[in-house]
């Protein structure tokens, strides 16, 4: 019966300490699991130490026994009387096992391995098997007892668990205490075994918790025709109400698409009109479903001739690669309207098996018929799936790959888009800042002339992206409160700057350790408190050296998205050092204090007009306001769809709201959640463009007045430049 497992040093062990300390605090610490109150009397690591090995032995019995955490806490004895035992785990019914645990955690993944330890665990076995149970502490007491009871009903194996952090294998002398110390146990029969489980598998565990867990779906097709061959394959009608049932694994049930389903857009609107008003016509309006499985369990209702009955099919390990807007859309329609559930959706059921590169083949192709952006496909890169672990095991965040209507918080991570856009302006070369300043697409370009490898290749660390995107996002913030006290030049590139200035930050910031583990993320705390008065002098000197390098007639924009004009700029920024006022010419692009401000445009017609949105762009909540936002917080968590809306080009209500999928004015929308929240001290009015918030924090009112500068900037040569204080 001895299972054990010894451990390789060929994995970094200090990553997976980290990452398994990350893990055993977010999973039993934080939340409450483990018992420390005991422990009061204990500071600092030596708390910690104790803790972290309570969660570690937890861990070890979930390892061994497939119990859930809360399950794993309950079998933690280790404190005063614990006789040796960090755990007794009793595994009762058909096939009973007893797991007797031993755990050490180390900071530095150098956990000995001591033989007194094995021996203290042996005795406390002998008094289990004494049924002397009053040696033990309470809960020590009733486990043991329990577990007497198990090994009394019949031969029922017993394993010792030594659960260490380190990454090198145990000594002989550790492992022959085990060995010989069952001697004592076996004489009559093979009853006593050990296993020894090393930092490596530990992480290994923890990782696998991280993992989206694997989707069994259930798919009744009828009618129904099947190929064979190179792929089984299945194609057919599944009623509406079983793939609506889909929909409760979640956003696993599109673990291998390159996009979840986007929530409420004028197209996925006519789809569930479509489900409610006419189900009987749905199956000839939509394109249907394709769903990848690895393998697939069959029931036949007829024998001789099966295709004449439903076929009933099990899908392991499946997703949904095309048509999840198709499923989400089933669903709300359902949720709304019953008689929806008579609707009938075309499927396609794909076995890959094990061909990942035909399961990725086939997910590309099976998007080609809609519009699908060049950042889509980068969700199928396995870079992007090991820095969404990282980011999880690291640091306890999210990171968002594919396009989604829920994009994580900032205080729970970032997107692809925001963590490339910080990694360019990262970049010691400013090119990839400017290149951004025309269009966020070449983020996904690939080849040589591409960024993305650039950024991604190799794999950049969870903390160098994560610190990364504070920087940019403090700029950005910066940028948003310099903005009112600047005109002309000066407010053009508070607009236009962002990646330029954000490029120039980091090249004076002291980057040296940006990349090295930091789980307190003290660089990311004391880089953004010099952030803001770098931006604060490097606003200035930028404007100054472009009107010096390109003249005062020079586009603001055109200058911080062009390669070689915006790299003479960095170049000649940097040669100046630490920035006066004179060189600056601060004074130069100030807002005047007596400048009567124009009239506030329409934003929604400026908008629209202009196109500066695309169709179901991304669109939350501002919470700027202190007495709505206090007003509003519990309505809007009751649902976190309030607080979400997209999108349309239309010029009196372009609000797509996801609480409902109507179309709103922006004040029209507010208004109408104020009366929803029941706030009884509402304004009369509001300016709901103000209220609306698009991906790049801007709200719907800046971004028009941001539109409107555009188009009154000159061109190079406009005699007229000077005039207008650009």
């Amino acid at each position: 019966m001895n299972t054990a497992r010894g451990g390789s040093g060929a994995q970094d062990v200090t990553l997976q300490v980290r990452q398994v300390k990350q893990a055993l605090k977010s999973v039993y610490l934080d939340s409450g699991l483990i018992d420390g109150s005991d422990l009061a009397g204990k500071t600092g690591e030596e708390l910690e130490k104790r803790m972290l090995s309570r969660a570690l032995t937890a861990q070890a019995v979930r390892m061994v026994t497939g119990f859930s955490p809360q399950e794993a806490a309950l079998t933690v004895i280790d404190g005063i009387a614990d006789k040796g035992i960090d755990a007794i785990a009793v595994v009762d019914g058909p096939d009973p096992h007893v797991y007797l645990v031993q755990a050490k955690w180390s900071r530095d993944g150098k956990a000995k391995g001591e033989r007194e330890t094995v021996w203290e665990l042996l005795a406390g076995l002998r008094l289990i098997d004494d049924e002397d149970f009053a040696a033990f502490n309470p809960r020590g007491r009733q486990l043991a007892e329990y577990a007497k009871a198990v090994m009394a009903s019949g031969p029922t194996p017993v394993t010792q668990v030594a659960v260490l952090m380190r990454a090198d294998d145990v000594s002989e002398g550790f492992r022959h205490a085990l060995i010989d110390g069952e001697r004592e146990f076996n004489r009559h029969g093979d009853v006593l075994g050990h296993k020894i489980i090393l930092a490596p598998e530990v992480w290994a565990s923890v990782r696998e918790d991280l993992a989206p867990r694997p989707v069994k779906l259930t798919a009744d097709l009828f009618p129904w025709f099947a190929v064979s061959v190179p792929y089984e394959s299945y194609q057919g009608v599944v009623g509406a109400e079983q793939v609506a049932q889909w929909m409760e694994h979640g956003t696993n049930l599109f673990s291998l698409n390159i996009r979840n389903p986007l929530g409420r857009t004028p197209i996925n609107n006519e789809l569930i009109g479509t489900l409610a008003e006419e189900p009987d016509n749905f199956w000839y309006f939509n394109n249907g479903v394709t769903v990848l499985c690895e393998s697939v369990e069959r029931t036949h209702q007829a024998l001789r001739n099966p295709q004449a009955r439903p076929i009933a099919l099990t899908l392991h390990n499946a997703s949904v690669v095309n048509g999840a807007q198709t499923v989400l859309s089933v669903t709300e329609a359902i949720a709304a309207d019953e008689s929806a559930a008579d609707a009938q959706v075309g499927v396609r059921i794909i076995v890959t098996g094990k061909a990942e590169a035909f399961a990725k083949r086939t997910t590309q192709a099976t998007n080609r018929q809609n519009r699908v952006e060049a950042r889509d496909f980068i969700a199928l890169d396995p870079v992007q799936a090991a820095i969404l672990e990282e980011m999880r095991a690291e640091l306890g965040l999210e990171y968002s790959v594919r396009r989604s209507e829920l994009d994580p918080t900032e205080d729970t991570g970032c997107s692809v888009v925001e963590a490339a856009c910080a990694l360019a302006c990262a970049h010691p070369d400013s090119q990839y800042a400017a290149r951004m300043g025309a269009t966020l697409d070449v983020l996904w370009e690939r080849g040589v002339q591409g960024i993305y490898d650039v950024l991604f290749r190799p794999q950049p660390s969870a903390y160098l992206l994560w610190n990364s995107v504070q920087v940019l996002r403090e700029v950005r913030r910066t940028l948003h409160a310099l903005r009112p006290r600047y005109e002309g030049r000066g407010a053009a590139l508070t607009e236009h700057g962002l990646y330029l200035l954000t490029h120039l930050v980091f090249r004076r910031l002291d980057t040296e350790s940006i990349d090295e583990p930091d789980p307190r993320q003290e660089w990311a705390a004391a880089a953004v408190v010099e952030v803001s008065g770098l931006v604060k002098e490097l606003l200035p000197a930028v404007a100054a050296a472009i009107d010096v390098l390109h003249g005062e007639r020079s586009q603001i924009r055109a200058i911080c998205a062009d390669v070689v004009r915006s790299r003479e700029v960095v170049d000649h920024v940097l040669r100046l050092g630490v920035v006066t006022e004179e060189m600056s010419g601060s004074d130069k692009y100030l807002r005047a204090p007596a400048r009567r401000k124009p009239r506030r445009p329409n934003a929604v017609h400026v908008l629209v007009d202009k196109g500066t949105l695309q169709e179901g762009a991304p669109l939350v909540l501002s919470l700027a306001y202190p007495l709505e936002a206090e007003a509003l917080r519990a309505w809007l968590s009751q649902n976190q769809k309030r607080a979400l809306a997209t999108w349309t080009n239309h010029r009196t209500k372009p609000i797509l709201w996801a609480a409902d999928g109507k179309q709103y004015s922006p004040s029209g929308l507010i208004t109408r959640m104020w009366e929803l929240a029941e706030w009884k001290e509402r304004p009369v009015a509001n300016q709901g463009t103000a209220r609306w918030v698009t991906e790049a924090g801007e709200t719907l009112a800046d971004l028009a007045w941001r539109v409107l500068g555009e188009l009154e900037e000159p061109e190079e040569g406009d005699s007229t430049a000077s005039e207008r204080g650009y």
